[in-house]
């Protein structure tokens, strides 16, 4: 797993490093959504999480929920287009649980693709993640996880 700055990066799933957003796909074609570890140390503890609701569909590149903490209100966006099919409910009652585990029990919205091949090639393996990782963290002035 590479480890950035302090910064953990399960080598299974695929990145969006610009967006902080981690994608796993899941074994029904579906996609599963997640704010990197970068992401939740970036926002600080999060106090709210809104998806959209499930059978709204998610343009390219647009949100698909709407993340809160003390210091940051911003979108989750998802790379791929596609139709909402389930929420983490359990984020929407406890919204700090990505603070705990982002890329476990943290998880945001799972998402059916409407054209995954277009989007897959443009994400990072996390075999590959931590020369980009460490280049947008140097760009954005990001110390690291603590």
């Amino acid at each position: 797993m590479p480890v950035v700055r302090g910064c953990q990066f399960p080598d299974e799933l695929l990145y969006d490093v610009e967006n902080h957003i981690w994608i796993q796909e899941v074994a029904d074609g579906n996609l599963k959504l997640g704010m990197t570890s970068v992401a939740v140390a970036m926002a600080g503890q999060l106090v709210a999480f809104t998806p959209k609701k499930v059978g709204r569909s998610v343009k390219a590149g647009k949100s698909c929920a709407t993340i809160e903490s003390g210091k940051w209100v911003g979108p989750a966006k998802s790379l791929a287009a596609g139709e909402i099919v389930e929420i983490n409910e359990d984020m929407v009652e406890t919204p700090s649980l990505a603070n705990d585990d982002p890329y476990g029990r943290g998880w945001l919205v799972i998402l059916k693709p409407e054209d995954w091949g277009s989007v897959k090639g443009s994400l990072t393996p996390g075999a590959e993640v931590a020369a980009p990782y460490e280049a947008k963290m140097a760009a954005d002035g990001f110390d690291g996880c603590a």
